[in-house]
């Protein structure tokens, strides 16, 4: 039954039989093994952020993970900015553990790709755990043929595919360290994100599929190279990945590049990384051996290289996955994104359950029915996606009216908040009895603050729970808690292995001031704001306590975007919640497209105005009825404290390449930051800034008239 929008304490899913969970299974070993006597999970999430070495050694144990673990977890008294060490007698390989399962007839990877008019039918490739080792295998050797040694870079500027997935696991199976470019991102941007980590080997496609189009990727990749040698940093070996069979066309390769099928080759020759019976040689190394590297989006300056540990990346998934999220080697897993989003690591570390996993790269809306259809075709269980991507398809397709859907069970969003209709909607036209796991994270630690659990309801706009072992709460402007239910900046209070290793270089890599340099941007970024504690940067309110979940979590926005006119702070989102709620199946005569909110300076700096930013649909002009209307509904639904100084119609919202409105940006350029000071290559618009940079002179013109 679905929630009635103005009751928040009816589940809008609730669990058949909690105690059957992988959860509570989990609870029963804990109160076995430590002679306790838990019986919720608020009880467990309790007991895991407060008994960090015993609470993280029961999910080694319990996963199965394959390495030594030794007797040492983490100091219990440790405190986040001191970054501590964990598991240090620990030996473990991330990519074995992948590769546990070694099925000839269990899929690993279903890789989809989208149609065009060429070919409106492309098949389904298809890989086996099997096939997936074997080629790992030849991966493996044929890196080490070329020299890749434990702490190489190996870089990646390529589409979601079988190739990349099999690179990542290869080079971690050996020790490197992976770094991975979206096919989408410019050229400008991955030599910002390549130059600073300096890759001694780059796998690329050759073309990506992207709004029924082929687009040749080589003349991007040359550019990358091209900026690269620029600046003396010349890899190694450049592997290219043919990736659409229309697209073969090899007259503007560079002599020295290799295909992906003639590097298969040198490593099958190879015996280089394999044991005497075959078994590729793991590089077993410590908790803490940095896995990969990912970048902040970097909208004012150039990303920040955040190095997450192998050990840390494993834990985590192993938890969330199958402790949490109570996912099962039967599932097949699907998530929307592109190789550049932590959800790609975040997807392809569940080959730890050995689950099959559905790879897609393409337009995920210009057909709304292709990933629906993939869900019945394929028998998708598990469906990732954004925030966005939900809200879009809300505005006029109903999956439920087209599809079975029958093997769903779970749904994810992630990216940015999931507004309350946006929940009405997935039970309503998507599937009424699916685990809705709003989550939330970030690039930064590369997995989850708060999200789903197999053994909890779900209510309606609220992250299901804290996850476990992670001690998050809700803290004021004055660093004290805030109570439930009042808005507070997400911190974390103790350690957590998923916690990056630091910004690169890290020691023993590059030149003695760059590494204080990234020692200090690493403290800066996490530890400046509240002294003791790790500060994220969201804006949030816990809520109280409900089925014993501890409290779920309402995301209000980044809290360098938080609005706080006339000193009454609220997140952009609250706007954004009221434009979704007031249109979700109203009869306003056209619908708002897309909104961005921010505060504008004014009394000197001393106070801000909020200004709202709509677009709406092609065609469509803002009227001062409209405008009026938008306003009483605001007020009616918050507070006059809500209600828009101005709102000013717009042809475009700035999105970063993964997918996120760019708020603190639009707000630095509206108050007078130079366009200058804008890094466009992460941008997947920068175009439109010119007219926020435009109207900002306005607006700070009016306000000088006035005074």
């Amino acid at each position: 039954m679905l929630l009635p929008q103005d009751d928040t304490d009816l589940p809008l899913y609730q669990p058949l039989s909690p105690e059957t969970t992988a959860t509570f299974r989990f609870l029963a070993r804990v109160n076995l093994n430590f002679g306790l006597s838990l019986s919720s999970y608020q009880d467990l999430y309790t007991w895991s952020t407060t008994h960090l070495d015993d609470f993280w050694s029961a999910v080694w144990d319990e996963t199965n993970i394959i390495g030594h673990k030794g007797n040492h977890v983490v100091e219990n008294d440790a405190l986040p900015p001191a970054n501590p060490t964990w598991f240090s007698e620990a030996r473990l390989n991330w990519a074995e553990n992948m590769l546990r399962c070694r099925s000839a007839d269990k899929l690993a990877l279903i890789q989809a790709t989208e149609p065009t008019p060429n070919d409106p039918t492309p098949p389904l490739r298809k890989c086996t755990y099997l096939e997936l080792y074997s080629l790992v295998s030849d991966l493996v050797s044929a890196l080490l043929e070329h020299g890749l040694k434990e702490g190489d870079r190996v870089a990646s500027y390529s589409s979601n595919c079988i190739e990349n997935v099999a690179a990542c696991l290869a080079t971690t199976a050996i020790g490197g360290i992976w770094v991975s470019a979206a096919a989408d991102f410019g050229s400008e941007g991955v030599i910002e994100r390549f130059e600073q980590v300096q890759p001694k080997f780059i796998f690329s496609i050759d073309a990506v599929v992207y709004n029924a189009k082929v687009h040749r990727h080589i003349p991007k990749l040359s550019a990358v190279l091209a900026g690269l040698s620029q600046k003396s940093i010349v890899p190694t070996k450049v592997i290219i990945i043919h990736a659409i069979p229309e697209a073969e066309d090899r007259n503007d390769w560079a002599s020295d590049w290799v295909s992906w099928g003639a590097f298969i080759k040198q490593g099958q020759s190879s015996q280089l990384g394999q044991t005497p019976n075959g078994e590729i040689e793991w590089n077993r190394c410590s908790f803490d051996t940095p896995l990969w590297i990912l970048f902040s989006s970097g909208t004012t300056g150039r990303p920040k290289p955040i190095v997450h540990r192998a050990g840390g990346m494993l834990l985590q998934a192993t938890k969330e996955f199958v402790i949490c999220g109570g996912l099962v080697p039967e599932d097949v897993f699907f998530y929307y994104t592109t190789t550049g989003w932590m959800m790609w690591n975040f997807l392809v570390s569940a080959l730890c359950v050995g689950s099959s996993l559905v790879l897609y790269d393409g337009s995920p809306l210009r057909d709304p029915s292709y990933l629906w259809k993939l869900v019945d075709d394929l028998g998708i269980t598990i469906f990732g996606t954004s925030a966005k991507y939900i809200d879009q398809l809300s505005k006029g397709y109903r999956p439920r009216d087209n599809h079975k859907l029958s093997t769903l069970r779970h749904l994810y969003s992630t990216g940015s908040p999931l507004a309350p209709p946006l929940f009405d909607y997935v039970y309503e036209h998507i599937h009424p009895n699916v685990l809705l796991g709003s989550i939330t994270g970030g690039t930064d630690i590369c997995s989850l603050f708060a999200g789903m659990c197999s053994a909890l309801p779900v209510y309606r706009g609220e992250i299901q729970c804290r996850m476990l072992g992670m001690a998050i709460e809700s803290f004021s402007a004055k660093g004290t808690p805030s109570s439930p239910g009042e808005a507070g900046e997400l911190v974390c209070i103790k350690p957590f292995p998923c916690m990056p290793l630091g910004f690169w270089p890290l020691s023993g890599f590059g030149t003695i001031s760059d590494q204080e340099d990234a020692k200090e941007r690493y403290k800066q970024a996490y530890f400046a704001e509240f002294e003791g504690v790790w500060y994220h940067g969201d804006h949030v309110v816990i809520t109280r306590s409900r089925s014993g979940n501890g409290g779920g979590l309402l995301m209000l926005g980044r809290s360098d975007g938080v609005l706080n006119p006339g000193g009454i702070r609220f997140g952009s989102s609250e706007l954004y919640d009221v434009l979704d709620l007031w249109f979700s199946g109203s009869t306003v005569e056209h619908s708002i497209v897309d909104s961005l909110a921010v505060g504008q300076k004014i009394d000197g700096g001393a106070d801000e105005r909020v200004i709202l930013f709509i677009k709406l649909p092609e065609g469509h002009n803002l009227s001062a009825d409209f405008e009026r209307r938008v306003k009483a509904e605001i007020r009616a639904r918050r507070s006059p404290r809500h209600v828009p100084a101005r709102i000013i119609q717009v042809s475009d919202i700035p999105y970063t390449l993964n997918g996120k409105r760019v708020e603190v940006l639009v707000k630095k350029i509206i108050n007078g930051a130079s366009l200058s000071s804008v890094n466009p290559a992460t941008l997947s618009n920068p175009e439109c800034l010119a007219f926020y940079a435009n109207i900002g002179s306005a607006l700070r013109l009016e306000l000088e008239n006035k005074n």
